[in-house]
């Protein structure tokens, strides 16, 4: 079966991406490395969304991320889904950290419950028919708003959101050029997708996005 295994963002550096990345519970879920020199400028049309299970966690996941020299996209606060915020880690990567739930029903923690790569598309439904016909299987799709794949082999899920809304939704414009500033592997490639994610195989381990 095709996989997505995990992803790697390409930072200045390093080392204070992964202190940032060990501070708010990333670690487990994401690597670094020394961005390239591809010039990036405005949204880099991705987001990581961190879902925890009670707002106490929203607030303390933020108060850490901000601790670690994040800056506010978003205050949290309560919405019709439940109860999140938004906030831009030193090295650019957009975060999006979430509950569903609106109360607090235990105590309060620092556990993330899952973490999506939402990579920002043109069209959906074009881009799910890609992955698709690539070997990818979708756990969820919800017509042009959202796709979400079946990750097994990965701590991190992949998922298909627009563009557009995703900006709107993590609070900063649309517009952007350049490097996504991302690494994604797995065992499909290599191919570009219609939005330029571009991925590489890699030869005994996978294959490796590398924008």
């Amino acid at each position: 079966m095709t996989s997505f295994e995990s992803v790697t963002l390409e930072v200045s550096d390093p080392t204070a991406a992964d202190a940032f990345c060990q501070a708010v519970g990333l670690g487990p879920y994401v690597d670094v490395r020394a961005a390239s020199d591809a010039p990036t400028t405005g949204f880099r049309g991705f987001a990581l969304s961190l879902v925890t299970s009670r707002p106490g966690n929203v607030d303390a996941l933020i108060a850490a991320a901000l601790d670690a020299g994040a800056t506010t996209l978003k205050p949290a606060t309560k919405s019709f889904w439940g109860y999140g915020g938004v906030v831009r880690a030193p090295d650019g990567t957009i975060c999006k950290i979430a509950s569903s739930a609106k109360k607090d029903t235990g105590p309060v923690t620092r556990h993330i419950d899952q973490v999506a790569l939402l990579l920002g598309v043109a069209d959906v439904k074009a881009s799910k028919r890609f992955y698709v016909e690539r070997g990818l299987a979708v756990a969820k799709s919800f017509g042009g708003k959202y796709v979400e794949f079946d990750t097994p082999t990965s701590a991190v899920t992949l998922a298909l959101y627009p563009r557009r809304a995703l900006a709107k939704d993590t609070g900063v414009p649309q517009e952007g050029t350049g490097s996504h500033g991302i690494v994604l592997a797995g065992a499909v490639g290599p191919f570009t997708d219609p939005d330029g994610f571009t991925w590489h195989a890699r030869s005994g381990v996978g294959t490796q996005i590398v924008q």
